[in-house]
């Protein structure tokens, strides 16, 4: 029975060990909850229009550009989409019924990583979207939440101008 005794102690301290480690990377790969607030009040403070009121965005600026469907330009912009690390939201101009434009109004920025992901996945979304002229553009590896905000953002501005 001795040699039980030994052995328990070992167990212990592999099982305390593995299970630290396993909480401390756990605890790592977490963001913190404040970044989509802070980075809602930045992108509004800068904006004329207020995230909070997507839908109501998108339909009062397209009544402020005010043009024919299939003449002249005009510019909608798209629903506040809430993604895990932000809002997204996006300003299209129309020429002819030809997306002619598309710009991200609302972005994830609050911490560096977000800033370098959008640098390099907000140019390319939006040449996608030029390219397709739609809503249907492939998401961006390694900014999933964004590339989703963004389509479904630019289809609610699409929505909206009536394509």
């Amino acid at each position: 029975m001795h040699a039980l005794k030994q052995h328990r102690p070992l167990r212990r301290v592999t099982l305390a060990a593995a299970t630290t480690v396993t909480g401390f990377v756990l605890l790592l790969s977490l963001k913190p909850h404040t970044a989509p607030t802070v980075a809602q009040a930045t992108s509004s403070a800068g904006q004329s229009q207020s995230p909070s009121s997507g839908s109501t965005s998108g339909s009062s600026s397209e009544g402020s550009s005010g043009s024919t469907k299939s003449t002249g330009t005009k510019t909608v912009t798209g629903d506040t989409v809430q993604t895990r690390w932000g809002p997204v939201q996006v300003r299209v101009t129309l020429k002819n019924g030809k997306i002619t434009d598309v710009t991200a109004v609302s972005y994830p920025s609050d911490n560096p990583r977000d800033q370098e992901i959008n640098s390099y996945a907000l140019p390319q979304l939006r040449r996608e979207a030029l390219a397709a002229q739609s809503a249907r553009i492939d998401s961006v590896s390694g900014a999933t939440y964004t590339s989703d905000g963004y389509r479904q953002s630019l289809q609610s501005a699409l929505d909206s101008a009536g394509l």
